[in-house]
């Protein structure tokens, strides 16, 4: 089932990826899921009883930077110090 969310609402969420870039919904491998995809980082937020878990940890696992496909930059990863 695809996400079906208020327009108004779409136009101002915004991944909590550094790049704050817009959200489409589907995957990059599902366009019909329950999730959240951010247009920068690449990263899939799931949508849990209509509600929309913008968290990065909560991120759906194979979607984000350094997936095959996926050219955005997160932008605040772990520095190597």
């Amino acid at each position: 089932m695809a996400v079906d969310l208020d327009p108004a609402l779409m136009e101002i969420l915004a991944c909590p990826c550094p790049a704050h870039a817009k959200l489409h919904s589907g995957t990059a491998a599902d366009p019909e899921a329950d999730a959240l995809t951010c247009a920068e980082c690449g990263r899939s937020f799931p949508v849990t009883d209509g509600i929309p878990v913008l968290l990065l940890d909560e991120a759906l696992p194979e979607t984000g930077p350094g997936v095959d496909g996926v050219h955005g930059s997160d932008g605040g990863g772990l520095g190597s110090g």
